[in-house]
């Protein structure tokens, strides 16, 4: 067998998935390039028999019918959105994801950049560094606030979206959620109110936190007219994907005071470009945005263990297929069903 690791990130020669692979198959690893999917050359494709892509953002490098033999695509992360899902399913080929590996720690940068801002951390961090005498004051954060009893909103209800609205509700929060996927009682179940629309949580939310899927219903989803809506002073946290922001939109209402303030790990596009008029203006420390925005490099998933954890459940998901196991946390079996019923 043949297992093909493409727009692999890491700066080891994969001496995990070597382990892990041992004699079953042979590995073949391409390296990401900045801006630009791996080159995988066409005779390699037409032996591999799994692949797997290791960013977020660049492509497989070639379409699906450049594999004939392969059984099995593994986004080696959560979001799949740069996978042609319906591609691979026209060819009966599995894409699978890996949900489960940094749960704790989205959820955890979630909150701690909702702390950061509304805690003034950040802030004081910087103050004190910058003057310790004169930045010795407490005033020096705009947005801090008393989070007990304030409403902390949550698009998305999933794995990861739970797992923040249970930490937010342990610090006092009234927890609200929109997501129109999940089945009616689970909020009796996880007993936390459910938004009937997104503009009914803008409406409420203190904090506004992201937790969905990149897809073309969320594209923008938090863009102009979502946010004329936002309750006045609401602070938005993005640890999901970033073009489900549109970040001009989110300049201007930032610029115009209604939303307070916002904790981005993703933006629209990755490295954020500097060239943005919110960019620039956070870049540039204009006083209007001091303390109301905290921008981190797309590394709430990160962790060592939550590294360990994602490359070997890659592996484990390919190897499990192939010798014969189901293909966990399948994401395109809506199109692998049209085929079947061809």
């Amino acid at each position: 067998m043949h297992l093909l690791l493409t727009n692999f990130n890491y700066d080891d020669d994969a001496g995990l998935e070597r382990k892990l692979i041992g004699r079953k198959a042979t590995m073949h690893l391409l390296r990401a390039k900045p801006g630009k999917a791996a080159e995988i050359p066409h005779s390699l494709a037409a032996r591999a028999d799994a692949v797997i892509n290791y960013t977020a953002v660049e492509p497989i490098g070639l379409p699906p019918s450049a594999f004939p033999k392969c059984r099995i695509v593994v986004r080696s992360g959560v979001g799949f959105d740069n996978v042609d899902l319906a591609g691979w399913g026209k060819r009966g080929v599995p894409v699978c994801n890996v949900p489960d590996y940094g749960t704790s720690e989205v959820a955890d940068h979630a909150i701690a950049l909702m702390l950061a801002l509304t805690r003034g951390t950040a802030t004081y961090h910087d103050a004190v560094r910058g003057d310790p005498v004169g930045g010795w004051a407490f005033a020096a954060a705009p947005l801090v606030r008393r989070l007990r009893g304030a409403v902390f909103g949550v698009v998305g209800l999933g794995r990861i979206g739970l797992a923040a609205a249970l930490r937010a509700r342990a610090f006092g929060m009234d927890v609200a959620f929109y997501d129109p996927y999940l089945s009616s009682g689970s909020e009796i179940a996880v007993g936390m109110r459910r938004a009937k629309s997104l503009s009914a949580l803008m409406k409420e939310a203190d904090v506004l936190s992201l937790h969905a899927p990149l897809s073309d219903e969320t594209r923008g989803m938090i863009g102009g007219a979502a946010l004329a809506r936002a309750k006045p002073g609401m602070v938005l946290i993005n640890t999901a994907r970033g073009p489900i922001v549109d970040l001009t939109a989110l300049h201007r209402a930032l610029k115009s005071g209604r939303v307070a303030g916002a904790g981005l790990d993703v933006v629209e596009r990755e490295p954020a470009p500097p060239d943005h008029p919110l960019i620039k203006a956070w870049s540039a420390r204009e006083p209007w945005l001091e303390g109301r925005l905290s921008i981190s490099p797309h590394a709430a998933f990160y962790s060592p263990a939550s590294i360990r954890d994602l490359r070997s459940k890659s592996i484990e998901t390919v190897l499990n297929c192939l010798e014969g196991g189901a293909a966990a946390n399948c994401v395109n079996g809506a199109f692998l069903r049209q085929r079947a019923r061809r």
